[in-house]
């Protein structure tokens, strides 16, 4: 949701095992032991003492355990946050654990099961109500009420998306969307103004024809999730449409919109402004090479090409289909359950989580957009030029409905577009063909999850 480092902690194999660890579901559904998913071994969620961290904490030395996934450079900026907290909370020590994604989502319904999960988490708003069903984190809202947090002090996407089953079950940090990156070099070689990137359908096809004509293939299709279908997925909402319904019922990639765009994804390659067979990730680094022009990946890359000395521009995704739109992950925190009631811990978690939350604008630096308004509106985050311009589509940016084990359907989408752009199939037949299958599995879910 990637997976946001100063090389790029949610890359390719950060992403896939992502994606492999959302087809875990039925497993970890299965901790509990019993039928009802809600069921995680008993545990019972542990209020705080009723102000929701609103009034601090100045109880006994209370020792915090903090799990995350920040494995790459966005680590050190988080620890740093944590070091910061500890100096200035004397009677409060955090201590922060850093496991690959994959690994974390393995590891917390059963240690939460177990009587043995952190205090404080992180997750990919996409795990959000899975882990809510399956009674893994509990809800949040007597933090929000207590801080007076409101969507007014939030962007209203990632906002809206802590929420499932009308309650509150996590504060969003930050998005991290995707972005569109150009070499200035190979612009200006092909005739184009490398200060005046293509934010439309017309200008961009221009700019490939022109690309083109220098004898540069300027927009390579990856067929694997990590870019292609991120970027399709984008596609989808910018021609009308969605992935799913609202409500996360039924699959709406294989109407007109998604035909749309995933018909203009396989064309780069008809057209020729892309290689045939792109491997994975093999677009990111031919933008690095001076191989291609245009990219669309993540926020996260940004730091990464500031290593080089590539000439390059990163903007928001050009509107090829008319409603600007573009995927984006968030990293939300959350309050595991705890077996045990202990009101100390549980109103210093909030402490701390609102404390990280107000914090938020150095987040920046990690190659994150700070979900708070406050942070995206400070000093220390506008000045990151470069961050602050993907910040800008942050009202346009799209998650998935807030259902639990929606995820599953997500490789039917993957399995669509390889057949597309790789096999040369029928898009309108692939994403239809994968729409009735990932029917099933949110059906399948509906029964599982009890909705």
């Amino acid at each position: 949701m990637n997976p946001q480092s100063s090389r790029t902690p949610f890359n390719r194999r950060t992403f896939l095992s992502l994606a492999a660890a959302g087809g875990m579901s039925a497993t970890l559904a299965a901790c509990g032991g019993g039928t009802s998913p809600r069921d995680a071994g008993g545990a019972d969620p542990v209020a705080a003492s009723g102000d929701g961290g609103a009034s601090g904490y100045d109880g006994p030395n209370v020792d915090l355990a903090f799990w995350n996934g920040f494995t790459g450079g966005d680590g050190p900026t988080m620890k740093a946050l944590v070091d910061q907290f500890n100096t200035e909370h004397a009677n409060i020590a955090v201590t922060m654990t850093t496991m690959q994604w994959a690994d974390y989502y393995s590891k917390l319904p059963t240690a939460v099961s177990s009587g043995n999960g952190p205090d404080v988490g992180i997750m990919h708003v996409d795990s959000v109500a899975t882990n809510a069903a399956r009674n893994v984190i509990q809800p949040l809202d007597d933090v929000a009420t207590a801080l007076e947090l409101q969507e007014s002090d939030f962007a209203p996407v990632p906002w809206q998306a802590g929420i499932f089953d009308g309650k509150r079950f996590a504060i969003p940090l930050d998005v991290h969307p995707l972005g569109f990156y150009y070499n200035k070099a190979l612009m200006e070689e092909a005739g184009l103004d490398p200060e005046a990137p293509p934010t439309d359908e017309a200008s961009y096809m221009e700019a490939l024809e022109a690309l083109k004509g220098a004898g540069i293939q300027g927009h390579w299709a990856s067929p694997f999730p990590f870019t292609g279908g991120l970027s399709v997925q984008s596609l989808i909402y910018q021609f009308g449409g969605s992935l799913f319904n609202e409500d996360g019922t039924t699959v709406l990639w294989a109407e007109e919109p998604g035909v749309k765009a995933m018909t203009w994804w396989a064309d780069l390659i008809k057209q020729g402004y892309s290689p045939a067979k792109v491997d994975q990730d093999a677009d990111y680094v031919a933008l690095k090479n001076g191989e291609n022009a245009f990219n669309w990946n993540g926020i996260w890359q940004i730091n990464d090409l500031k290593q080089t000395d590539l000439e390059w521009g990163v903007a928001a995704l050009p509107n090829i289909g008319g409603t600007p739109a573009a995927w984006a992950g968030s990293h939300q925190f959350v309050l595991p359950v705890q077996k045990s009631a202990d009101e100390n811990k549980a109103q210093a978690s909030r402490v701390f989580l609102n404390w990280i939350s107000e914090q938020s604008q150095a987040w920046g630096e990690a190659g994150q957009v700070p979900a708070r308004n406050s942070a995206r509106e400070a000093e220390e985050f506008t000045s990151l030029e470069e961050q602050n311009t993907l910040a800008s589509q942050i009202d346009d940016l799209k998650f998935l409905p807030a259902v639990p084990g929606i995820g599953d359907c997500m490789g039917e989408f993957d399995k669509a577009l390889n057949a597309s752009v790789l096999g040369g199939a029928d898009p309108a037949k692939a994403l239809a063909d994968a729409a009735a299958r990932a029917q099933k599995i949110l059906e399948d879910n509906a029964t599982k999850y009890g909705r």
